[in-house]
């Protein structure tokens, strides 16, 4: 999910600003309301949630904190989720801060110090954190202990910090910046998978009954196809779909009522939205289908060059839309086709080699 700028709120008059917030604190009330609040309710990761269970049980078991828990995966797939049912399996209360938000060490000793027996720290983007913090935390992590520098220069003292144990839970989308001494500190890893439709058709029904929804098998599925493998994403697309379907119809979404409000937000069958077809458009129409370099191709559509790489990008190559090749970036025949459009003679990504493969090189 994508969520909102405020660059321009100096001029925005301040009704205006407070019904934003207002709208911004109940979609975020919706949000918290839909989690699950424990293993059993937790829909898919199967792997992951069998493996989280058994660390959790023994550690109860055991009546010791937790291990450290590494959680890596593209954003929407339920880190932040998993962080709180293991507070919540572990009676413990969780705080909740950022990589970004620790820039000093300093910042990272207040906030462990502050903390109870057996609490849980959810780290957010972890791999973000500034490095004289991220070495702090290895010796928090692994002796519960951290030293407080007094002072400056060669009259500086150190003064050790005894903490109190708990369990940190770091998350990361981009798990290979993390260097080792870090990730090794963690007594459980678990990488969380893109779901399946059908595991996206459960979590679509169970969050309808939580919101009052009626919606029938083939609407949760037309929905769940254009989620991008997300539960975030497919709950987003669930609430506007609910909105349309109280609006221009009877309030109960089937499949003609999700296509039809899926469409109105710009959401087609794959599930790419304005930006990814703007990518693919710019890609197909104006070079040909590729190669283009990844900055040209950002300013024709008009978005920043960290935009297109990390928003639009990660899905079109999974889908096998576009393929980032040492030349550029290619349209691969899947999006000439999924666009409805023919590819020039001669295209990179619109002909095949002589093994039928398309020829992403040219020749």
């Amino acid at each position: 999910m994508n969520w909102d700028d405020t660059a321009d709120t100096a001029d925005t008059p301040a009704p205006e600003r407070l019904v934003g917030s207002v709208a911004d604190r109940e979609d975020q009330a919706v949000e918290a309301a839909l989690r699950p609040k424990d293993l059993d309710e937790f829909i898919g990761q199967e792997k992951v949630r069998e493996q989280l269970d058994l660390v959790l049980r023994a550690a109860r078991a055991r009546g010791a904190t937790a291990d450290h828990v590494l959680l890596s995966g593209a954003p929407g797939l339920g880190k932040t989720t998993l962080s709180m049912i293991i507070a919540a399996e572990m009676g413990a209360p969780i705080r909740i801060t950022s990589g970004p938000a620790i820039q000093h060490a300093g910042d990272l000793a207040a906030i462990l110090s502050s903390l109870q027996e057996g609490e849980v720290l959810f780290l957010d983007e972890i791999h973000r954190m500034s490095r004289p913090a991220e070495e702090m935390l290895y010796m928090a992590m692994e002796d519960f202990r951290v030293d407080v520098i007094v002072g400056k220069g060669p009259g500086a003292t150190a003064i050790p910090l005894e903490l109190p144990p708990f369990t940190l839970v770091g998350a990361t989308t981009r798990a290979g910046l993390l260097p080792p001494p870090l990730r090794d500190r963690f007594g459980f890893t678990a990488h969380m998978e893109f779901y399946e439709p059908a595991e996206l058709q459960r979590v679509i029904h169970r969050s309808a009954l939580l919101l009052d929804v009626e919606i029938a098998a083939e609407g949760a599925a037309e929905i769940a196809g254009r989620s991008r493998g997300t539960p975030r994403i497919a709950n987003r697309l669930l609430r506007r779909v609910r909105d349309y379907a109280q609006v221009k119809a009877d309030g109960v979404i089937t499949k003609e009522i999700a296509a039809a409000a899926l469409s109105v937000y710009e959401v087609d069958s794959r599930g790419l939205d304005r930006l990814d077809r703007a990518v693919l458009e710019a890609l197909l129409k104006l070079f040909g289908g590729g190669p283009v370099g990844l900055s040209t191709l950002a300013v024709a559509v008009g978005e920043e060059r960290e935009t297109v790489e990390e928003v639009a990008e990660p899905f079109l190559v999974r889908e096998g839309l576009l393929a980032r090749t040492p030349r550029g970036r290619v349209a691969t025949p899947a999006a000439w086709a999924h666009l409805g459009l023919t590819a020039p003679h001669g295209a990179i990504g619109g002909t095949t080699g002589g093994n039928g493969q398309p020829e992403l090189f040219g020749t």
